[in-house]
């Protein structure tokens, strides 16, 4: 079983940063990519990033390349980390981290991934 754990969301203006942590735990010898996917309500899940079970390789969506980095430690935490800055009104939503088991490249589907952590709310203000 595998466990991912996210922390770090909060309420900011816009322009400032937050940076999230999602910690896994459990079978963590099996994770391979980890992604952080959003949602708002009434909306479906929104992939926002993910990085290979290497660290090697990063996917971002369009709307945060630039602003959000995606990094990974898995040598000491096995914590995968979103550095979010420059936040906007928009990005305010529920930030889930997922792991899978089966991809080592960071799919962009939720449906890809096996594990779910329960989310950590982020909001900005204008």
């Amino acid at each position: 079983q595998v466990q991912p754990v996210e922390s770090g969301g909060g309420l900011v203006q816009a322009g400032a940063s937050l940076r999230l942590s999602c910690a896994v735990s459990g079978r963590t010898v099996s994770v391979n990519a980890v992604g952080w996917f959003r949602q708002v309500p009434g909306k479906d899940r929104e992939f926002v990033a993910g990085i290979s079970g290497s660290g090697s390789r990063t996917e971002y969506a369009d709307s945060v390349k630039g602003r959000f980095t995606i990094s990974r430690d898995n040598v000491v935490k096995n914590t995968v980390y979103l550095q979010m800055d420059n936040l906007k009104p928009e990005d305010t939503a529920v930030y889930y981290c997922a792991a899978t088991l089966s991809w080592a490249r960071p799919p962009t589907r939720s449906s890809n991934y096996d594990y779910w952590g329960q989310g950590t709310q982020v909001t900005v203000s204008s």
